[in-house]
């Protein structure tokens, strides 16, 4: 299998200040490499590492004798906020638990601003995010946002504190406009017939200049509903949504049209993507790769839909559901997005021809994951285009693709969260845990690679992203409520030699 020739991106890329630029022409993908899935020691079958040589454990630098991770030779990685430990700033406030979404911006002086999200999903009146009452957005909703300044000269945090409390389920997110923020989003449409105090399904902002925690204000605008990640476009100020409703479910791409880019809260319009001439078009599986669909975006009537059902049923009145009735694509499980110069490249965690093995309600049998591309249009009245970029043909070369990022060379790095039931993999270099997770690389030839294998748990990989020179890669490990299954990694190394 010659994985080089099944897609991506072509063209160059160029780091500036933090802002990651990626120009991508997509080729074909053989779609005879579905028909086998090679042993999963390593992404490509031909052994290419990207440039960077083999994996082996490595220790933490602050660790001794501790290997998370295998990595290339000449990496190190430190760890801190762990779950359940002490934060810096406030001995007695706790690292909260489920580690996810995450961006790295200017911070204070010489450090490094990370804003983490933190997936809590505990009942009612309970959960991990701490941080004061009068800020709480539901006072019975224990997740939210952590705010952590690293400092890359000493490697440690030296500064923490809690940016957003009172949410639910805070999965990921992504930058607001000319960096003003980061945009932390719920995956739940929970409310008060839950348990819970508020309606949840929402994004809210969390503020890059905050030196305590925001009080958290929904932008109800931007639709209510299973949120995973947005992707900002830098010239235009519109925003890109991913929408992750669970496996059997219908999940829509949107996009919300700003009155104000700078001040979300003053409203705007959602819509969905649906394809030109193609309404109610099924993406998850039987795409042909590289081919460029026209766009055409449909209004969302309500966007905060209350009661909200999800089903797909005549009179549903969830934003998909309404979508779907206008004519939307339906992908499943859309994941990470992230935006490059021209383009936003989307996971979809369990699309595609090669199948993982489980089978959602709908009967609909999962695939290892796809990687879409979507350019917008270069004029008001033209949707864009939208093309599979990648289609993983099976589980040793992408499984379950999630969190993503451009690296400062234009390549992409996935984050792995693989939830199959069936196939049960292993990796040799996570000796004892099945359904092993990575980071993956992407290249713009259309090679992967394996450039970090989680051998501390099961737990998915989660909120990749460079520190704004280029130099830091901060990756989360989920973990779960238990102290000191989650945590966050800096890492460190010889980037240039290799096409990250």
């Amino acid at each position: 299998m010659d994985i080089s020739r099944r897609m991506f991106l072509a063209g160059g890329a160029a780091a500036t200040g933090g802002t990651l630029f990626a120009s991508a022409i997509l080729s074909g993908i053989d779609s005879a490499a579905a028909a086998s899935t090679p042993p999963r020691t390593g992404a490509d079958p031909d052994g290419y590492t990207g440039g960077y040589g083999p994996l082996r454990p490595v220790a933490a630098a602050d660790e001794p004798g501790a290997e998370y991770f295998a990595l290339p030779a000449g990496f190190s990685y430190v760890v801190f906020g762990k779950t359940g430990t002490p934060m810096v700033s406030d001995p007695s406030q706790r690292n909260p638990s489920s580690h996810d979404g995450m961006a790295a911006f200017h911070g204070p002086g010489p450090t490094i601003r990370l804003t983490r999200n933190q997936e809590d999903r505990n009942a009612p009146g309970e959960g991990t995010v701490g941080g004061p009452s009068a800020t709480r957005y539901d006072p019975l909703a224990g997740g939210g946002v952590t705010v952590l300044d690293y400092d890359p000269r000493t490697r440690r945090v030296v500064r923490d504190f809690i940016g957003v409390n009172g949410t639910h389920v805070n999965c990921a997110g992504g930058i607001a406009w000319r960096h003003a923020g980061w945009l932390t989003c719920e995956e739940t449409v929970a409310g008060p017939a839950d348990g819970y105090g508020r309606k949840h399904g929402y994004v809210f902002l969390v503020p890059i200049g905050a030196r305590a925690t925001a009080r958290a204000e929904p932008l109800t605008a931007m639709g209510r509903f299973s949120h995973e990640a947005v992707a900002t476009d830098r010239r235009t100020g519109v925003v890109y949504l991913t929408e992750d409703a669970g496996s059997g479910r219908g999940s829509g791409f949107y996009r919300f049209l700003p009155r104000d880019p700078a001040r979300l809260s003053r409203g705007g319009r959602l819509q969905i993507l649906s394809l030109k001439g193609r309404p109610r078009t099924d993406l998850r599986e039987r795409q042909k790769p590289g081919r460029w669909l026209p766009v055409v975006w449909r209004d969302i009537d309500d966007p905060d839909p209350d009661p909200v059902i999800e089903a797909e049923l005549p009179g549903a009145t969830s934003v998909f559901a309404q979508g779907w009735a206008a004519g939307g694509a339906k992908f499943n499980r859309l994941e990470g997005v992230w935006a490059a110069e021209r383009s936003f490249f989307i996971a979809s965690t369990s699309g595609g021809d090669a199948k993982n093995g489980d089978v959602n309600a709908d009967g609909y049998a999962e695939g290892y994951g796809q990687i879409w591309e979507y350019a917008p249009g270069e004029h008001d009245g033209d949707g864009g285009q939208l093309r599979l970029a990648f289609e993983s043909p099976g589980g040793s070369v992408l499984d379950s693709p999630d969190n993503l990022t451009v690296s400062p060379q234009g390549n992409l790095l996935i984050c792995e969260d693989d939830a199959g039931s069936v196939d049960g993999d292993t990796h040799p270099l996570a000796p004892g845990l099945v359904d092993v997770n990575r980071l993956i690389g992407l290249t713009r030839s259309g090679r992967t690679f394996e450039f970090l294998v989680n051998r501390f748990s099961t737990s998915e990989l989660a909120g990749a992203c460079f520190s704004p020179d280029g130099q830091t890669l901060f990756v989360n490990v989920y973990g779960t409520a238990d102290a000191g299954s989650g945590f966050t990694a800096a890492i460190t190394g010889p980037w240039r030699r290799g096409v990250l």
